[in-house]
């Protein structure tokens, strides 16, 4: 009798390890990473929501001084017109360009299929999960004294500074802004911050034509 039940735990014991082989990557695993545009994006779940990790930077740089037009072409600024600040930092955005000149809330916009850029109810609901704490949003290394950031989240912002309406950029290693899809009005639109300073998240609206980070929230 010992036998017979020694063979069927031997057996059940080599039929789990090949059904393992069979699938080694889980579902999370693969769900990981988003490949867009040449560029692999990382992924993280935070409450209910999951998000990328890192700032888009998709589309062609313009010269600060320059306005994005609505001819088919994704066009970003990079912080001092220098690509390597896109590459570390990803791109900055007028917000009718992120909005790829869709003014819907919740709008795919230049995200990828699947995506969309985050409403401010959708940044409300982000900030209330990490309870207002925006050091929790910060990577590590971003920020300083009681705004230092510990990436409690994984949400890993960094600091990316923006461009100003009139063609200026400024803020690097001081502030971030991420654009919603929610406008405020024809002007303007809101917008969720982080300073390197404080450790609070903040909202606001600021007009189109500022230029800022973008973040792609997954679709329900």
């Amino acid at each position: 009798m010992k036998n017979v039940i020694y063979f069927i735990l031997v057996s059940l014991l080599v039929f789990m390890s090949c059904k393992k082989d069979s699938n080694p990557t889980s579902p999370t695993e693969e769900a990981s990473t988003v490949t867009y545009s040449g560029r692999v994006y990382h992924t993280v779940k935070i409450g209910n929501q999951t998000w990328m990790k890192e700032n888009l930077d998709v589309g062609v740089m313009i010269d600060s001084l320059q306005n994005p037009n609505n001819n088919g072409i994704i066009e970003k600024y990079c912080y001092g017109n220098d690509t390597a600040n896109c590459n570390k930092y990803g791109g900055l955005y007028q917000w009718n360009e992120a909005m790829a000149y869709d003014t819907a809330n919740g709008a795919r916009g230049i995200c990828p299929t699947g995506w969309h850029i985050p409403t401010k109810a959708e940044f409300d609901t982000l900030a209330i999960e990490e309870h207002y704490n925006g050091n929790a949003l910060k990577a590590i290394g971003q920020g300083a004294e009681s705004g230092t950031g510990t990436d409690s989240s994984g949400f890993s912002a960094l600091l990316a500074g923006g461009r100003y309406y009139v063609g200026s950029f400024g803020n690097l290693g001081y502030g971030t802004v991420f654009w919603s899809s929610t406008e405020n009005n024809w002007a303007s639109a809101y917008y969720m911050t982080l300073w390197n300073n404080d450790r609070y998240v903040d909202m606001g609206d600021l007009g189109k034509k500022y230029g800022f980070s973008v973040r792609c929230l997954k679709n329900n």
